[in-house]
């Protein structure tokens, strides 16, 4: 897996066996990109793909040459106002009011490996035969200005991480309005960009829209990577679908404002880049200071979609998130919320816990109401010590009597946040971000703790660490219900605001790191209003994250099916809901809730004392069947099949690593009448193996059941003369387990 320079040519070849990256430095010192897509051929020179043509109206670098024009060249990183009159990567105010740059090549380095990234989640290696780094040093000589951009190739993945890191060695101030991860210009435009767009409770829907001239973004100011728009967009050729064809993955590694931009220009040239959102955002630098980046990962595919998702839950399964949990199987849990919310003492949480424990359950997890006067939403938040008055013995003492009865126990926080009827906002009213002498937004009854403090940050751990330290903890859900407004620290001086929401994310990476470092046992679980934060930055830190706060089943096959195009299966946290569904007051079948939710983490949030007994039967039977097949099902290869976004059936299904075991979830929406007779081509399965079928109970071969498919031809094929069983109608679902005969 070479990274190659070839001196002569001042040309760099990144590339394993399924990609290439080739870019140069170009004869004014800067660097032009040349070449990303399928691995092609190394050779000396590549010269003969940089093109330039005289153009009308264009500015020129060199004096008599009327064809080396940076607006008509594509670049590495590039810089405004030189020429380039297109979006920049980086933008610095300068002390004489100038925003020009020239950044010029300097050196590079070939390292083995891949370096940590200084305070920031970011992929990483075990062992530095995994990988190769590039380190490129450019310099700005007038502002004496060191930038150094880091190429990350893996041996084995079409994976290459980027990120920047700018030092000011010069005696001048500078101010940063914009530094981003990454640019990168495509020679065409003939793309569909994809994006996972939505609000609460709808998360992570699939878009799709052609490139225009013009620019094309997604992007967050809410000081959370947010619900409305995922860090991650895709840019795939016309052809391209989930199993052929082209198609370009871009992942931010972060948790707070971000920007993710498509440029066209009318030369049809693509300008890609991911970045801290440069709104509200300003860093001074002074002599000697320096700033770091988050990383973007660049996910190349030649063969569809589902190639370039399975690399991300690869890589992100193995080498983003950590800890104990990493390779292991999660435990399945039941949840107070949706049973109780606010409205229990400790007979009632126990009451719940002994029918769980009976049912075969793993964990027991309190949600909110637990602590303080938090008895609503308008008190309590931010006191982070037992309400002895609901749970006399504590903490403590309920995990204890929790894990007495051979459960786990687990702990719902909202670190971040407080109520203004609180003690913690009571003693520190100045911990919170406000704007001084303007009105004050609050969500949900609740304000934001200003991170960006360390005060704050140490303070909120102490309490934590008070709780936990106490009490036999396995798990932890970390929570954020609202979004930033009135950005404001009183820690910070006029100047530094614009510091404010990433110094934010920085402290809570920060919690999160000392936290995990403490406590290596506990079981992190990410959650943000549901999905509100639900990116590559927090799995840095929490393996799994709530997936979204619609329990609906329905609804959670479009959430979970565009959260797949990143997030592998063990990061979603998937929970089987009481019917009808508190928030669409839909009534699916049991057996559906749970087929849908055995594709991720798998629990239950729900009254278990409210099931009927053959609905008790139906979940220790549940249960039981996630047991057998989690390890295959959270760390397998995941397929997606049929879309919801594109018709009435929904199907997906993993495979074992042997090519063994295979799960197919079959879902239909609503129930329709004398259609076609039905078939679903597999993927993934061993052609020369014969596999039972256990709801046909039929037996075929790998080939057959990919490329006939396997059949799921029902009583709508016809005249349906079937009687209603509960499961049978609208909202149906039906999970295959496939077997190789050995």
């Amino acid at each position: 897996m070479p990274i190659q320079f070839h001196k002569s040519s001042q040309t760099f070849h990144l590339y394993n066996s399924q990609l290439s990256y080739i870019f140069k430095v170009l004869k004014n010192d800067q660097l032009g990109q040349l070449y990303y897509g399928k691995v092609i051929h190394d050779r000396e020179n590549f010269d003969h793909l940089f093109e330039t043509r005289p153009r009308p109206m264009a500015s020129c670098t060199f004096e008599g040459d009327l064809t080396f024009s940076l607006e008509h060249i594509k670049q590495e990183y590039p810089v405004y106002g030189s020429g380039d009159m297109r979006h920049p990567a980086i933008d610095i105010l300068q002390e004489n009011g100038s925003r020009i740059l020239d950044f010029r090549y300097q050196d590079h380095q070939i390292i083995k490996g891949k370096p940590k990234l200084t305070d920031l989640p970011a992929t990483y290696v075990e062992n530095d035969s995994e990988a190769q780094t590039l380190l490129i040093t450019l310099y700005d000589e007038v502002i004496q200005t060191e930038l150094i951009l880091s190429y990350t190739i893996y041996e084995d993945l079409p994976v290459i991480c980027r990120n920047a890191y700018i030092k000011n060695w010069g005696k001048q101030k500078l101010v940063l309005n914009q530094i981003m991860s990454m640019s990168l210009d495509l020679p065409d435009h003939n793309y569909e960009m994809i994006e996972l767009t939505g609000v609460w409770s709808r998360e992570r829907n699939v878009k799709n829209r052609k490139l225009e001239h013009g620019i094309q973004s997604i992007y967050s100011l809410r000081g959370c990577s947010s619900n409305n728009f995922n860090p991650f967009i895709a840019l795939k050729r016309e052809n391209c679908n989930e199993y052929a064809g082209e198609v370009l993955g871009f992942s931010f590694v972060y948790s707070g404002n971000f920007l993710a931009q498509v440029e066209v220009d009318t030369y049809d040239v693509t300008r890609v880049m991911m970045g801290i959102h440069p709104h509200c955002f300003s860093w001074s630098l002074e002599k000697g200071e320096s700033f770091q980046t988050p990383e973007v990962v660049m996910v190349y595919s030649n063969d569809g979609l589902n190639k370039m998702s399975q690399t991300y839950h690869k890589l992100y399964q193995r080498r983003l998130a950590r800890g104990k949990y990493r390779d292991q199987v999660r435990p399945i849990l039941v949840n107070n919320w949706e049973a109780t919310y606010f409205d229990f003492d400790e007979e009632k949480i126990m009451d719940i816990a002994g029918t769980a424990q009976k049912l075969g359950i793993e964990l027991f997890v309190l949600d909110d109401g637990w602590f303080g006067k938090r008895n609503n939403d308008v008190a309590g938040l931010g006191d982070w010590y037992p309400n002895l008055q609901k749970l006399p013995s504590g903490i403590s003492g309920l995990s204890r009597k929790i894990n007495n009865l051979g459960m786990k126990f687990g702990l719902w926080f909202e670190p971040e946040m407080v109520n203004k009827n609180s003690d913690l906002y009571r003693n520190h009213p100045q911990w919170i971000l406000e704007t001084p002498n303007r009105p004050s937004s609050h969500g949900r009854n609740q304000f934001v703790l200003d991170f960006s403090n360390p005060e704050v940050v140490i303070y909120v751990y102490n309490m934590m660490t008070e709780v936990i330290d106490k009490a036999n903890i396995s798990y932890i859900k970390w929570d954020m219900n609202r979004c930033m407004t009135e950005v404001y620290s009183s820690c910070h001086d006029s100047e530094s605001q614009g510091r404010v929401m990433h110094e934010y994310i920085l402290g809570v990476y920060q919690l999160y790191e000392l936290l995990t470092n403490r406590f290596p046992e506990i079981l992190f679980e990410s959650c943000a209003s549901g999905g509100a934060r639900f990116d590559p930055g927090m799995m840095y830190y929490a393996p799994q994250c709530w997936t979204s706060d619609d329990t609906d089943a329905l609804e959670r096959l479009k959430i979970q099916y565009g959260t797949s195009m990143v997030y592998p299966v063990s990061s979603l946290g998937a929970h089987v809901s009481a019917a009808p569904n508190h928030q669409l007051l839909r009534n699916t079948p049991i057996e559906t809730r749970a087929n849908v939710a055995y594709f991720g983490t798998f629990g239950y949030e729900l009254d278990l004392n409210k099931l009927n007994m053959d609905e008790q039967i139906k979940v220790k039977e549940q249960i039981t069947f996630m047991k057998d097949y989690r390890e295959i099902i959270q760390f397998g290869t995941f397929y997606r099949l049929k879309s919801p976004f594109e018709g009435n059936e929904t199907v997906w299904m993993v495979v074992s690593q042997d090519q063994n075991t295979a799960i197919i979830g079959y879902y239909r929406t609503l129930q329709e009448v004398n259609v076609g007779y039905r078939r679903v081509k597999l993927l993934g399965l061993d052609p020369d193996k014969e596999y039972h079928v256990n709801l046909n109970n039929t037996v075929h071969y790998g080939d057959e059941l990919m490329n006939l498919g396997l059949i799921t031809t029902d009583s709508s094929c016809g005249e349906n003369k079937e009687k209603y069983d509960g499961t049978n109608g609208d909202y149906l679902s039906r999970i295959y387990v496939l077997k190789a005969k050995i």
